[in-house]
């Protein structure tokens, strides 16, 4: 078999870093409501699991204030930050809301929601407001399974420009779309 390219260079890499590479979407701010109090925190560890219906699998940690937060009121809206939140998001992630109220601090709009307690961030490109789906694994894994039920997208621009994180603070952004509409065949992905 005749190889045209080139094959890059490739090293160890510690196995505990390797969530730089495989961190599965944008990270997302993740806003919660329970008994009157709101919370916002930074999450980079969510993953798609099902499209109809529509499930998504969070891993909070238990150390995490807004752990409890969610885990009593059964629900969450997982929202979209843009580049243009990249300070917030990194300022949200580590600041506590145990002590904060975060929307204040951070100078956000909580918008409220359809089908949830906890409010949409204004400024975020789009927010799914999410019901608890299940939680049989959040005990042993701290991993939550919503089920989005009520979803809100800005109409532009299509592709925005979304942070993900490769860890000790960098992020990369994505942003630029690449078609290959042609080659795509229904249940290909």
């Amino acid at each position: 078999m005749k190889r045209s390219r080139s094959l890059p260079t490739k090293n160890d890499f510690p196995v505990g870093d390797v969530r730089r590479y495989l961190e599965p979407g944008p990270i997302v701010l993740v806003s919660s409501k329970w008994r009157g109090k709101t919370n916002i925190m930074t999450l980079g560890w969510h993953t798609i699991l099902e499209f109809s219906p529509s499930l998504v699998g969070l891993m909070i940690s238990s150390g995490n204030h807004s752990h409890e937060m969610i885990a009593r009121s059964k629900s969450c809206v997982i929202n979209l930050p843009t580049t243009a939140l990249t300070d917030t998001v990194v300022g949200i992630g580590n600041t506590s809301g145990d002590r904060v109220d975060k929307f204040a601090h951070f100078g956000l709009t909580p918008v409220d929601g359809e089908e949830v307690e906890a409010p949409l961030i204004g400024e975020c490109h789009a927010s799914f407001e999410c019901r608890l789906h299940d939680d049989v694994l959040v005990r042993r894994y701290n991993f939550f399974i919503f089920e989005v039920v009520k979803a809100h997208v800005a109409k532009r621009p299509v592709h925005p420009e979304t942070l993900h994180y490769t860890g000790e603070g960098v992020f990369v952004v994505s942003g630029k779309a690449i078609s290959r509409k042609a080659l795509f065949r229904p249940g290909m992905l």
